[in-house]
C-alpha cells in the first residue's frame, strides 16, 4: 500500500519485497532479484535500496556488476569487501563505501564475524555515464558529525570530504535525538527520497518508521522531526 499526499508518497517498510534465505534476511525497497513490482522500480536515479541482515559466517559470493553506482551503509556489525580491482576492507557503522561498477567488476561481500549478524544497506543508483572505468572508494564520518544536521557523505563532486557519486546527486545522513528537527532545501525541478534507517520520523508532517521512505516532488523544502531517536538518508536528485 502507498500512501499519497499532494507532493510526498510513502513506502511503508511492511510492504517491501521480503527474502528469508536462512544465512541472509532482506527487505527491498524497489524491485530487485526475484521481487518484481512494476510500481516500484526506482524514483529518479535511486534504483535500490535492500536492508540486508547476514547472519555470522555468511555472505554474497564473488559476482559481477556493470555500470552501477553502489553504496553501502552499515548500521551495525562489519562487512567485509573484495574487489577484482584489488581492493579489501572491512565496513562498520559510519563509514560509507562506494564502489563504480562501470564497464565492469567482480566482488565479494560477506559478514566479518562469525557469530554477530551485519545490519547494512545496500543502494544503487544509475551512473550519469555508462561504460566508465571502475573505481572505489570508502570514507568514515563520525556520528557527531551527523548529529542533529543533515551530514554530506556522497556527491557528485566529492565536495566538503563526500564520496563521489557518479550521477547527479547529493547524500545526506542524519543521527537525531527525539524533537530534533533537519530541513533541506530543494532547488528547482529537483526531487527527494527519505529513507528511516532507524526510530521514527515525520517528514513534511507525515509519519515514518524505520524502514519507511518517502518520495518528494514539487516540494521546496524537506523537513523532518524526530518522533524517537533516528538516523535517516536523504537524497537530493535530479
Amino acid at each position: 500500500m502507498r500512501i499519497s499526499h499532494p507532493m510526498l508518497t510513502i513506502r511503508h517498510a511492511g510492504d517491501r519485497g521480503h527474502f528469508d534465505l536462512g544465512w541472509l534476511d532482506t527487505h527491498h525497497t524497489f524491485s530487485f532479484g526475484e521481487y518484481y513490482d512494476r510500481q516500484h522500480m526506482g524514483f529518479r536515479a535511486l534504483r535500490v535500496i535492500n536492508e540486508d541482515v547476514v547472519r555470522g559466517g555468511g555472505g554474497f559470493g564473488t559476482h559481477p556488476h556493470r555500470d552501477m553506482e553502489i553504496v553501502t551503509y552499515v548500521l551495525s556489525g562489519a562487512l567485509g569487501h573484495q574487489d577484482s580491482m584489488g581492493n579489501g576492507s572491512t565496513i562498520r557503522p559510519d563509514d560509507v563505501q562506494r564502489m563504480s561498477a562501470g564497464r565492469g567488476i567482480t566482488h565479494s561481500e560477506h559478514n566479518a564475524s562469525r557469530d554477530e549478524p551485519v545490519h547494512l544497506l545496500q543502494i544503487w543508483l544509475l551512473p550519469a555515464k555508462t561504460g566508465t572505468t571502475p573505481s572505489y572508494e570508502q570514507r568514515a564520518f563520525p556520528t557527531a558529525e551527523k548529529h542533529g544536521r543533515l551530514k554530506l557523505v556522497g556527491a557528485a563532486d566529492g565536495r566538503d570530504g563526500a564520496v563521489t557519486i557518479h550521477q547527479d546527486v547529493a547524500l545526506y545522513a542524519s543521527v537525531l535525538d527525539p524533537g530534533m528537527r533537519v530541513q533541506h532545501t530543494l532547488a528547482p525541478r529537483r526531487h527527494a527520497w527519505v529513507q528511516v534507517v532507524r526510530g521514527g520520523v515525520t517528514v513534511n508532517g507525515q509519519s515514518l518508521g524505520a524502514g519507511d521512505g518517502a518520495a518528494l516532488s514539487d516540494e521546496s523544502t524537506v523537513e523532518c522531526v524526530a518522533t524517537d531517536a533516528s538516523e535517516i538518508l536523504l537524497f537530493d536528485l535530479a
